[in-house]
């Protein structure tokens, strides 16, 4: 059992009330605190009256905590343990949890060089930079009090916020109870590093907090399904990270087998259980012998319990798997089952199912209905496979993280990079799931913590 505490403006907070999380296995594997809306109140009120650390100081804390983050003992776990025990709660296979937690290290070391390509390169970060004494413009921040209610579906979530912390804001953590131990490992070592209590606070709290923390910070970013995205959608002082929706499109002038390497890999890559991973396949012409390639590779995928280090898929308790498999079975109505909702669920031992994949194919992308089919996300490697024709342009494929268009058409391009709910577009032998520092997520997080204010001196 790891015991895991609140960590505010005074240090460690242990609560009254507490909440055991069980493991994917039904095993206890954590007990943590859950502070009320009171306590996390005065912890953004102690975080405003904060001023920020100066710059050389938050760069060099940052750089230590990426070392501390990796190498430390925190709450009784070495980083190993710490990677086992995530694995555990969530279900996330531990080769993907270990790889997430990795990459968490180099985000939060890389935090400064990631938040560069942000800033208009007619701004300067201070205003003491000679370029701009005869006017200019000074990027600065619009609040100070930065709040992120985490998702639990892997570690590489806190791998972002940290770049807050970079641009001198003070932040506040809610960790999912989904996997509530990266959170607190991140600020811990934060802390450890140099960055003062104030600057980076974990608070394990209810939905009533949970209203709080937002409507106390000046900024939030939040993660969730559709409802959250409905909720905070009139909201500009929240960033929302919904679903994903990833999609693949080939045209056909490109031969769908020469990547089929890439359309596996975006499909079952990090557990499926990411919003990069691809949720649907569209392709010019007949897409019957693509998906029944898609599926013979998925199909060879072996399920095992999430502690294995050859685990590809996620697992989750069998009573929750089934129930995805039901959710499955209904949102697929009217589609061709090549891997169907019949055959998801594999018992692994221990009251515990890894989930296999699914493929269905479509008649087509249409309109109502199986356009919400093809747009369905769910948390293990599941793709719907779609014919697709120039005549449909861009409607098949809006409201999507990333598009893949594995094509020679410029237009199509220039079509995608136009609409306006496609967040990134990825041209040829790129998975859904590539990212780096350079490459916006949804947009660059400094787009909304910043902005430009005109300057000049005497």
């Amino acid at each position: 059992m790891v015991h895991i505490d609140a960590l505010g403006p005074q240090g460690e907070y242990r609560t009254r009330n507490r909440e055991t999380l069980p493991g994917a296995a039904g095993d206890a594997v954590t007990e943590l605190s859950i502070v009320p809306p009171l306590y996390v109140s005065r912890t953004l009120t102690a975080q405003r009256k904060a001023r920020p650390l100066p710059f050389a100081q938050r760069e060099a804390a940052l750089a230590e905590a990426a070392q501390v983050f990796a190498a430390a003992t925190i709450a009784g776990l070495d980083f190993e343990g710490y990677v086992a025990a995530a694995s555990r709660i969530s279900g996330l296979p531990i080769a993907v949890t270990r790889a997430g937690a990795r990459g968490v290290a180099g985000a939060v070391g890389g935090a400064f060089a990631a938040v560069r390509p942000a800033r208009p390169v007619g701004a300067a970060p201070d205003w003491r930079d000679e370029r701009i004494r005869g006017g200019g413009a000074v990027w600065v921040r619009r609040g100070e009090v930065f709040a992120v209610h985490a998702a639990g579906n892997g570690p590489g979530v806190h791998g972002l916020w940290p770049q807050a912390l970079a641009l001198g804001y003070r932040v506040a953590v809610r960790p999912s109870r989904r996997e509530p131990l990266t959170a607190h490992r991140l600020v811990t070592a934060l802390r450890r590093a140099g960055f003062r209590n104030e600057d980076a606070a974990y608070l394990p709290t209810d939905h009533g907090g949970a209203d709080e923390l937002i409507r106390a910070a000046d900024l939030a970013m939040v993660y969730g399904g559709q409802d959250v995205v409905d909720k905070y959608a009139a909201d500009p002082t929240v960033v929302v990270n919904g679903p994903g929706r990833a999609k693949i499109l080939i045209t056909a002038d490109r031969d769908w087998r020469e990547h089929l390497d890439v359309i596996v890999d975006s499909i079952a890559n990090l557990g499926g259980m990411a919003c990069v991973n691809t949720t649907a396949v569209l392709c010019e012409g007949d897409p019957a012998p693509l998906a029944a390639a898609i599926a013979e590779r998925l199909a060879t995928i072996e399920p095992l319990p999430s502690g294995d280090e050859r685990a590809v898929l996620p697992t989750q308790p069998l009573e929750k798997a089934h129930a995805l498999a039901s959710h499955l079975a209904a949102r697929a109505a009217g589609t061709t089952p090549l891997l169907g909702a019949d055959q998801v669920v594999a018992e692994v031992g221990d009251g515990c199912a890894a989930l296999r994949p699914a493929v269905h194919l479509l008649a087509g992308p249409g309109a109502g209905r199986l356009t919400d089919t093809l747009n369905t996300e769910l948390p293990f490697p599941c793709v719907w496979v779609s014919p697709w024709s120039p005549a449909a342009g861009v409607a098949p494929l809006r409201h999507s993280l990333v598009i893949t268009a594995i094509t020679g058409d410029d237009a199509l391009i220039d079509a995608l990079l136009a609409e306006p709910t496609v967040s990134n577009v990825y041209r040829g032998r790129h998975p859904t799931f590539q990212g780096a520092p350079e490459i916006p997520h949804d947009g660059f997080l400094a787009d909304v913590l910043m902005r430009n204010k005109g300057f000049i001196d005497d």
